[in-house]
């Protein structure tokens, strides 16, 4: 496993326009590599959640209830992995906190096979309600 190549994930994932390429790629260089996934904790985030959820729900058209996600954070890369399933398919999100872009992957189908759906995704900062202050 070659550390420098998450740099090269970050380019693929804010250029590529092929998903498909991103998380093939995101797939030989680290997943599955405990190397990697050592240099990382499990954590929690609400956000990549809320993505999660709303992302299944949105491919498969029902509320989708999503089970075994662990999620791991590279504070140092300011990165975050990790698998879940989605009513039994499974799924994995990748996303870079310092650009604010993510991609996640799950099966099409239950039972798995090869077709799998794609999504990437923007964090959009929330501001708050305008004031009267505000204006200028």
């Amino acid at each position: 496993m070659k550390i420098y190549r998450l740099q090269k994930l970050k380019e693929k994932l804010m250029e590529e326009k092929d998903l498909s390429k991103i998380w093939l790629f995101y797939m030989d260089n680290f997943a599955d590599h405990p190397e990697f996934t050592d240099l990382g904790k499990a954590v929690r985030n609400e956000y990549i959640d809320a993505v999660v959820h709303q992302t299944c729900q949105q491919l498969f058209g029902k509320n989708i209830k999503i089970t075994n996600s662990l999620l791991i954070q590279i504070p140092e890369y300011r990165f975050f992995h990790g698998p879940f399933q989605a009513g039994g398919r499974i799924g994995g999100v990748i996303f870079f906190e310092d650009i604010k872009i993510g991609l996640f992957a799950v099966s099409a189908d239950f039972p798995s096979t090869d077709m799998v759906k794609y999504s990437r995704f923007t964090e959009v900062a929330r501001l708050s309600e305008l004031n009267g202050n505000d204006l200028n």
